[in-house]
Formats: structure tokens, C-alpha cells, sequence
């Protein structure tokens, strides 16, 4: 029962430092602290303290299993987590105005967004993309509800930031950029620095399967 309350504590620990620093007003006042570049960084490392925590929390749950492994689920999570990486490499740092995790936003340019005019939230998408594919191969309670809440807060996450832009931007301006990015949305052969960015996120999906037996405990490809 003690493992059941400590792997609870650690969620509610887990959503309120993710919560409240980004509050409106509680945001400002950190950022006037800490200054933007500061409120990232450390915002983020709290993010990857708590998320380890929480991974460790659920890891001692007990283990009650509700549905076993299947010899598509690898399959499945090599190819999906492979391009999850790309993703990310592609996205971050990149100038997008309708999330976060993008920089340089005033220079964005709706006409050559790139992959922001497919996946408007992609550190989200990425999100529910991790926590989606690893669901299918931890069946038991304890990592249903790890992955589960996880990908369900990265989905309805984005609906929240879309409201929270809005109201930065104004409803009608924020509608036309997102439509002008839209309407100029294409696929094309990947420019250098795209190349560059893809190698990367190949280079990425390696070493997560490198050090996975090592950080987890489990080895990708059995």
C-alpha cells in the first residue's frame, strides 16, 4: 500500500511543478527572476527530475498485470520512437509561435514553417508519441496509469496551450496566422540544415537504444 501512495505523490508532485511555474502570473515573476533563458532551463531540469522520479515511483509500484506483450508491440515502438526523434530534431529550436519549446518566434514565416504546419505542438506530440508506444509493451497497472495520464496530458496539453496563445496573440490574429500557415504547408525534399537535423535525430534514436539497458534496465532489441 505504502508503494501505492508514494507512486501518487509522486504524480501530483509531478503535475504541479509542471503546472503551476507556467501559471500566467507565476510565470512572470519567475521569468523577472530568472530572466526567459534562466526560466527555460531551469524549468526544463525540473521537468527531467520529476519525470525520473516519477519513473522510478512506478517501476516499485506493485506489479499487477492487465494484458500481456505481443510480437508486434517491438516492432511497432522501434519505428515509432525512430521517428519521434526525427521530430524532435527537426522541431526544436525552430521559430514556432503556437507552442513552446520554439525560438526566435517574431521570425517565424508561414509560408516555409515546415514541419510546424503539420504538427503545431510537436515536444507534445513527441510526448504522446513516447508514452503511446511504450503503454503497448507495460501491461501491468502501474505503467497503464504512468503512460496512460502521461500521453492524455501531451494530447490535451496542446488544447491548452492553443487557448493560452490565443489570448497572448488575440483570437482573429492568432486564427490568421495559423490559417496562413496552413495554406502554404508542403512536402519537399529536405534542405541541408533539414538533412543535418535528421542525422541528428537518428544520432538521438541511437544512443536512447544505446543507454536504455543501462537508464532503464530493459535492452530495446531482444
Amino acid at each position: 500500500m505504502s508503494d501505492w501512495l508514494i507512486f501518487a505523490g509522486m504524480f501530483a508532485a509531478f503535475f504541479a511543478t509542471h503546472s503551476i511555474p507556467v501559471r500566467p502570473a507565476v510565470k512572470e515573476r519567475l521569468v523577472a527572476r530568472l530572466g526567459p533563458r534562466g526560466f527555460t532551463v531551469t524549468y526544463s531540469a525540473l521537468s527531467i527530475v520529476m519525470l525520473t522520479l516519477l519513473t522510478g515511483a512506478t517501476q516499485q509500484a506493485p506489479f499487477v498485470l492487465v494484458w500481456a506483450e505481443a510480437p508486434w508491440h517491438r516492432p511497432v515502438i522501434w519505428m515509432g520512437m525512430l521517428i519521434a526523434c526525427v521530430i524532435l530534431s527537426i522541431s526544436i529550436g525552430q521559430p514556432n509561435p503556437f507552442s513552446f519549446g520554439g525560438r526566435h518566434n517574431g521570425a517565424f514565416e508561414p509560408e516555409s514553417a515546415g514541419i510546424i504546419g503539420f504538427i503545431r505542438h510537436p515536444l507534445l506530440t513527441v510526448l504522446a508519441l513516447w508514452a503511446g508506444l511504450h503503454l503497448l509493451v507495460n501491461g501491468d497497472l502501474a505503467h497503464i496509469i504512468f503512460f496512460g495520464v502521461l500521453s492524455a496530458f501531451a494530447i490535451l496539453g496542446q488544447r491548452i496551450v492553443d487557448r493560452r496563445k490565443k489570448r497572448e496573440f488575440g483570437g482573429d490574429r492568432w486564427e490568421e496566422l495559423l490559417e496562413k500557415t496552413r495554406n502554404h504547408r508542403h512536402f519537399s525534399l529536405p534542405s541541408g540544415a533539414t538533412a543535418l537535423r535528421i542525422l541528428i535525430g537518428l544520432s538521438i534514436y541511437l544512443l536512447l537504444v544505446i543507454l536504455h539497458p543501462y537508464v532503464i534496465g530493459q535492452p530495446v532489441f531482444l
